[in-house]
């Protein structure tokens, strides 16, 4: 006996049952890892651990597995930087394609329209020219208002045909200024770091580069500062990584307040921050990153919740300037090696390259 094959509706259940069960498996490999690494079950996690159960994402799993293989766990700043590096690129990719569509889409709409015009167009010098040549050979008054009529009623036609194109080419620019304007948003949406407000790692990566380049094109000076909070692990222990993320916004509204003009502030990656001063000579940056760090150290830390005073935030601060045949990563180096020398010689302090504490610090590199 032969079997009977199953109904369109049967089939159409059994694979949406089937996507249930595949997407709901997802889900709890996502949460399982979240629980078993006791990590915030906050959407970013939840994203980057479901991204993980599929596979998809082979760079994302790669780097996971890495990281906790020497490790032993991921944390908040792995966790972001992940999630920057992995995934937000993609939904900003996402946004520009459709935008990009909406343009694309504007623009064939205008050229249907410019060709319907330009087939009118051509039609109406058709009637001019026809009318034209029934005017020579026209005999009588009747025949001359017929042929003045038919000619009114084509340029009334044209007239319409114009006025429509010239309210489409109004609207369509119109769109595609809001259009320019959403793409300018996500551009700088992907350079901004969400939770400071200060540009990000690729913003920063964009900047010291031509940074870099116009100051060893002009011999002009150019100093970084690199500094790292203070004790941020045992923020995030003791009061969670709520108040963890209000000292990051401290110290991001600190730099606002600090730094202005030409100066260029961005989040470098988990609690580091970069400022980067065009035209600045070691000495001038010294002052600089003093006052930030007085600048840090003057406010008070206060738990929203509960309105308890948590202490003073301080940073540690290393601070490099750029030397003939030096290059990004030789001038980033020297700054975080003045860094740790900062952290390593009591934290809350400002170390630069021709202090004592440089010299020691790259002595045991070495």
């Amino acid at each position: 006996m032969r079997a009977v094959p199953p109904a369109i509706g049967e089939v159409i259940v059994v694979k949406v049952l089937d996507e249930h069960e595949r997407t709901m498996a997802f889900a709890e490999v996502a949460l399982g890892q979240i629980r078993s690494l006791r990590q915030t079950a906050i959407p970013r996690n939840y994203e980057i651990w479901y991204i993980y159960a599929t596979g998809y994402n082979a760079p994302l799993n790669k780097i996971i597995n890495e990281t906790l293989a020497r490790n032993g766990k991921l944390t908040e700043a792995d966790l972001e930087q992940i999630y920057e590096t992995y995934l937000s690129h993609i939904k900003t990719t996402d946004r520009i394609d459709k935008v990009g569509a909406r343009v694309i889409g504007e623009i064939d709409d205008v050229m249907r329209l410019l060709t319907d015009a330009l087939g009118m167009s051509a039609s109406y010098d058709a009637s001019l020219s026809s009318a034209s040549q029934k005017l020579a050979s026209a005999k009588t008054p009747d025949q001359m208002v017929g042929i003045v009529d038919s000619l009114m009623k084509s340029t009334r036609l044209m007239r319409e045909t114009n006025k429509a194109l010239e309210e489409r080419l109004s609207l369509s620019k119109n769109e595609i200024g809001d259009l320019q304007q959403s793409l300018e948003a996500i551009r700088a949406e992907s350079l901004t770091d969400p939770l400071t407000g200060l540009g990000n790692r690729k913003y920063f990566d964009r900047m010291i580069e031509m940074a870099v380049q116009n100051a060893l094109a002009n011999n002009e000076p150019l100093s970084l500062l690199m500094f790292d909070i203070d004790h941020f692990k045992s923020f995030n222990d003791s009061y969670g990584h709520l108040t963890g993320d209000q000292v990051l916004r401290l110290v991001g509204m600190s730099l606002k307040q600090t730094i202005k003009g030409q100066d260029i502030t961005a989040r470098y990656g988990g609690e580091e921050f970069v400022v980067l001063l065009p035209n600045t000579a070691l000495r001038q940056a010294l002052t600089v990153a003093d006052h930030i760090r007085r600048a840090v150290m003057a406010k008070e830390l206060k738990k929203k919740s509960t309105g308890e005073i948590l202490g003073r935030v301080t940073i540690s601060v290393g601070v490099s300037m750029l030397k003939p045949g030096d290059d990004t990563d030789t001038l980033i180096e020297r700054a975080d090696a003045c860094l740790y020398a900062a952290k390593r010689n009591g934290r809350n302090r400002v170390i630069c390259e021709v202090d004592p504490e440089y010299g020691a610090e790259v002595g045991q590199v070495a």
